[in-house]
């Protein structure tokens, strides 16, 4: 059942009830952390190749990290309502997971500013997901991108947020 939340505590609405960009002028500027994960799952023959640096296009991994990293700096391009932010750190993980099999990709991303960084973590990984996918498509076409979500965030007014980590390795 999804919460019936009266229009007047949205923020992202105004008294009409149209989108709008939240005002983030009256915060303070804080340090604000978000880790992001997901994963894409593949055949292990495709696994292989690309641990063995024989995909066709190049450097999958190599190329989805900096995509990831690129697209975290692009998030309020790419979201309507977010807010451009200065990034201080972008940190985006791809580790082969050969139990899954595929790889888990982890985002830190950190800023100090009056808002959160949860999205350019998300997007982050997302883009690093699509990326991957799109470098090793030529060798599997069934390759599945899965379970984006925050793991966890620190900073700002709503405090902190820890979900569950529910990957194996876990990743540091």
């Amino acid at each position: 059942m999804v919460p019936d939340f009266p229009k007047k505590n949205l923020s992202h609405l105004n008294s009409q009830g149209e989108a709008q960009m939240v005002d983030v002028s009256g915060k303070s500027s804080t340090r604000r952390e978000a880790v992001a994960r997901g994963r894409v799952r593949m055949s292990q023959a495709t696994l292989n190749a690309i641990e063995a640096g024989n995909a066709p296009k190049g450097d999958v991994l190599g190329t989805a990290k900096l995509a990831g990293i690129m697209a975290a700096k692009q998030t309020a391009t790419l979201i309507p309502l977010c807010h451009p932010l200065p990034l201080h750190k972008i940190e985006v993980q791809l580790i082969p997971d050969f139990a899954l099999p595929g790889y888990q990709i982890r985002a830190t991303v950190i800023t100090k500013a009056e808002t959160g960084v949860e999205m350019e973590a998300l997007t982050a990984v997302s883009v690093a997901a699509l990326t991957l996918y799109d470098m090793a498509k030529a060798m599997d076409k069934s390759m599945s991108i899965e379970s984006i979500c925050l793991l966890r965030k620190t900073g700002g007014k709503s405090g902190d947020y820890f979900g569950e980590e529910d990957f194996t390795p876990y990743i540091e």
